[in-house]
């Protein structure tokens, strides 16, 4: 079980965070969703230790950074490093031997080429097989679908069942709520530095609605297309 509780972060006197509550469990695929600048980038790489906070995050393990792989909406690279090299570096982050990369290049990436130089699907694709060799307990993944094509976006959400078989403990986000409903067991829906609402699978519905805008068909009468 993965615990947040009481979660808050702010970046100068701005609140971004604000008492976030979650509990994640093993073999769930729990999905964040909000607004841009809801927070639930912030709140991802508070989760993976990346940013500072107030609150606790709980894992059964101590060290909860060694076992959460972690999923950048726009993964960046070395200059001058290759897909393979990429992949190797990862690996032996986590002490990873032994690794059959070509074997593993389940996106079909050309390895050999700078990874520098791929497209932005290519880059989602190179980071999110980094994290999966990592053989992480967490995954968190902001954006998995964003970016990549249509082949890729099966092929992940295959990947994402498999986690769940595994007892994985998955939280993604994503703005195509078709692929949320595909792959999620809980959704969650983050406004104003808060969890307002959460939801199992048979009532993602409720969310969608919430999201949609009250004011929204009066926004767009208001816009003025010539």
């Amino acid at each position: 079980m993965l615990s947040i509780h009481q979660l808050s972060k702010s970046f100068a006197k701005k609140q971004i965070l604000d008492g976030i509550e979650l509990q994640c469990k093993p073999g769930e695929v729990n999905g964040i969703v909000g607004e841009n600048g809801a927070g639930k980038t912030t709140l991802f790489r508070c989760i993976a230790g990346l940013e500072s906070y107030t609150g606790k995050v709980k894992y059964q393990t101590n060290n909860i950074k060694n076992t959460i792989g972690f999923l950048e909406t726009n993964p960046e690279f070395l200059s001058k490093i290759t897909g393979k090299e990429y992949l190797q570096l990862i690996s032996n982050a986590r002490k990873i031997k032994s690794v059959d990369f070509a074997a593993q290049n389940i996106f079909e990436l050309p390895l050999q080429q700078y990874a520098e130089t791929y497209s932005t699907g290519m880059k989602k694709k190179l980071a999110l097989t980094s994290v999966l060799l990592q053989s992480n307990d967490i995954f968190i993944l902001d954006e998995p679908f964003n970016g990549v094509d249509i082949q890729s976006n099966l092929i992940i959400k295959e990947l994402l069942k498999k986690l769940k078989e595994k007892g994985k403990i998955v939280l993604l986000s994503s703005h195509i709520f078709s692929t949320l409903q595909d792959t999620c067991d809980h959704l969650h829906y983050l406004k104003a530095g808060k969890i307002q609402k959460t939801v199992e699978k048979k009532n993602f519905e409720i969310i969608e609605n919430l999201m949609k805008d009250a004011a929204l068909e009066e926004k767009i009468k208001n816009f003025n297309i010539k």
